[in-house]
């Protein structure tokens, strides 16, 4: 029998009291809140913290849960080569705490955006999907399959 792979991620909206979002500029995908996959031995808001950090020098507390995600699309990575399984991703909302902008192997800006103004620097569809969750959100997690690749879609969308 072979064992099922699937990438495990996380996504944190961080908003601060003056009602900005923060935003990551990633090299491969434009502008989107933090985040990324879960390493082995680590729980979830763990890795939520540890990406936020290392993507924006931002320190969160990580609230609650707002919605589950999955890619179920495979494609190729940016390398041409590497197949990309199957993703689950959580997002949460998070708190900040202190630290500091700044950029990282992954990112190449770091900023904090009106809330009204996230739509219009966000243009990856799922990244948007999700976030619209965000704004909508009225303490029921939801629930998004989708496929990313070659074009994006949404196979189910319902809240649990």
């Amino acid at each position: 029998m072979s064992m099922p792979t699937h990438i495990v991620a996380v996504g944190g909206i961080v908003e601060n009291d003056q009602g900005e979002i923060l935003l990551v500029k990633t090299f491969h995908g434009g502008w989107v809140y933090p985040g990324g996959q879960v390493e082995s031995g680590e729980n979830l808001i763990e890795a939520l913290a540890r990406e936020i950090k290392e993507e924006s020098g931002i320190d969160v507390i990580v609230s609650r849960l707002i919605g589950v995600y999955s890619n179920t699309g495979t494609y190729t990575w940016h390398d041409g080569v590497t197949e990309v399984p199957t993703k689950v991703m959580l997002d949460y909302v998070c708190c900040p705490v202190g630290g500091e902008l700044c950029t990282s192997d992954e990112t190449s800006d770091s900023r904090w955006v009106p809330r009204e103004r996230v739509l219009e620097m966000v243009t990856a569809p799922a990244v948007r999907v999700r976030y619209e969750a965000y704004l909508q959100f009225d303490g029921v997690v939801r629930y998004v399959d989708y496929v990313t690749t070659p074009e994006f879609f949404i196979k189910l969308d319902r809240t649990t």
